[in-house]
């Protein structure tokens, strides 16, 4: 038993040695698998996002904007201008943007999407939202006067209704920009993880 155990054969390290290999090779490929699935993971909730967002921004625009330019007797233009700020621009240029993500975007093997040149080409388009950041604690501040009367609150509310809208007041949807503006820098990090040097 001792001299069996001592002895090893001479193509046993050798063997082992590839055992180890395949390991080696076998983990390196789970890596890279998983990476993938991380890519494909990221590319997704970009995507979804993004749609959700739009969603938003219609209701908005439609739901509210809408309703309350049929309102001349509540509403003076001034006012509207100030609670909205250019949101329906930014509309307009969502919409663009996700036109050409979804160009990008492959649906067979996500995680190969190529959506960097999307931003890069939208770069500029994305400077209108400053003028929305800024204009924002204004909107605040003229919306909670509004609010302060009964028949604007019912006003807002019937407007979310009729357009089928979740339920979040109008202030929480005016939101919506400047938190999806200081989003992107987030997901676009985390996309950078996931992609390799050579992609």
């Amino acid at each position: 038993l001792r001299v069996n155990q001592e002895e090893v054969p001479e193509n046993c390290n050798s063997i082992q040695d590839e055992e180890q290999d395949a390991d080696i090779s076998k983990h390196r490929q789970k890596i890279a698998e998983n990476k993938d699935q991380m890519r494909t993971n990221v590319i997704q909730e970009i995507m979804n996002t993004e749609q959700v967002y739009i969603k938003h921004l219609k209701d908005i625009c439609e739901g509210y904007i809408r309703q309350c330019r049929k309102h001349t007797g509540m509403f003076t233009t001034a006012q509207l201008s100030t609670i909205f700020g250019n949101i329906e621009d930014i509309y307009k240029f969502q919409r663009k943007f996700l036109k050409d993500l979804e160009k990008q975007y492959n649906k067979e093997e996500p995680h190969l999407s190529e959506i960097g040149s999307c931003f890069l080409q939208h770069q500029e388009g994305f400077a209108i939202y400053s003028e929305y950041c800024n204009n924002h604690p204004s909107a605040c501040i003229e919306l909670s006067k509004l609010m302060k009367q009964g028949k604007y609150r019912h006003f807002f509310e019937a407007c979310r209704l009729l357009q089928q809208m979740i339920d979040i007041a109008i202030d929480g949807f005016l939101l919506t920009p400047v938190q999806k503006i200081c989003k992107y820098p987030l997901q676009l990090a985390e996309l950078l993880k996931y992609t390799t040097q050579e992609h």
